[in-house]
């Protein structure tokens, strides 16, 4: 692949405050630290076209994407949602049923190839120091994540496409302070650099397969 047709690699990042990268700055995003990876690998990507905000449920993300519709030509496309269905006691059916038409819309700005998508499983918020002192049942959080993800990993699957699991990392941190932003919720640029990690491999396999 020539360097002229790198700088045309287009990448769209689709989702809510983990995407946005609440806290931190643009450039230790997730999406932004995987994108200058890719570039060292000499994969670049553009700088993300980024349809996220804090607080987004999968449905208020599909109705976002309707108000300003992204071109359909995207070397790569990535998908994070539905933190906030389970935060706000959303039910699981909704979820599948708009996790589904999320992922096909991913697809279909992938130039309809699945094989240039990919979703990131939902962080537990319930490790962190804000999950800590929510009074929640944190176990139940745990447990309804898990079953998110489940979820969002089936449809994944049977859409052909790669499903990353950055959860573990989340638990993980835990008890790392540097590993959150001042919030004490949301990752640091530290932690996403750990996401980027897992998600690398994958990324770099399926732009280079279609170099």
């Amino acid at each position: 692949m020539s360097a002229a047709s790198h700088a045309r690699l287009a990448y769209l990042a689709l989702g809510d405050s983990y995407t946005i990268g609440e806290g931190v700055p643009a450039a230790q995003r997730w999406t932004h630290q995987l994108a200058a990876a890719l570039r060292a690998e000499n994969i670049p990507l553009a700088t993300p076209q980024t349809i996220a905000a804090t607080g987004w449920t999968t449905d208020e993300l599909d109705a976002a994407i309707d108000q300003q519709p992204p071109p359909l030509d995207h070397a790569l496309v990535t998908l994070l949602i539905g933190v906030n269905n389970q935060y706000r006691g959303r039910g699981l059916d909704d979820y599948a049923a708009q996790y589904q038409v999320l992922l096909q819309r991913a697809i279909g700005y992938a130039n309809a190839d699945a094989a240039r998508v990919m979703a990131l499983s939902i962080p537990d918020w319930g490790v962190t120091a804000f999950g800590r002192a929510s009074g929640r049942d944190l176990s139940q959080v745990a447990g309804e994540i898990d079953a998110f993800n489940t979820t969002a990993r089936i449809a994944c699957t049977r859409h052909g496409v790669a499903f990353v699991d950055i959860t573990a990392i989340s638990r993980a941190c835990a008890d790392q302070a540097q590993m959150l932003a001042e919030d004490g919720l949301h990752p640091s640029g530290a932690q996403y650099a750990l996401w980027t990690q897992q998600a690398m491999p994958i990324a770099k396999t399926r732009l280079a397969a279609g170099a």
